[in-house]
């Protein structure tokens, strides 16, 4: 069995699809910062030009699960956030 097609693929669909990035380790407080990043972008999601700013703009379902501080400067800004200091993620979100 060859697995050479098996590998190109995974490595393709985690190193050009939108919602993947390599992962920042400078420092382990980096890194857990890097994991607990969470994005309205990519498949099945919103794209940074139809992105309006009542989506951008803080919703008050976010208050103590989404840092309402931590978001890019840019074009992604309200589009990518990160959880709360002791947010946690369950199956029910």
């Amino acid at each position: 069995i060859n697995i050479r097609p098996v590998v190109a693929a995974i490595k393709e669909f985690f190193g050009t699809s939108q919602p993947t990035q390599f992962m920042d380790q400078n420092n382990p407080l980096s890194g857990l910062t890097h994991k607990r990043r969470l994005s309205a972008l990519g498949p099945g999601g919103l794209s940074r030009e139809r992105a309006g700013l009542e989506v951008r703009d803080v919703h008050p379902s976010h208050y103590g699960r989404m840092c309402p501080i931590e978001t890019p400067e840019g074009p992604n800004i309200g589009l990518i956030g990160s959880l709360s200091v002791y947010a946690r993620v369950n199956p029910f979100g």
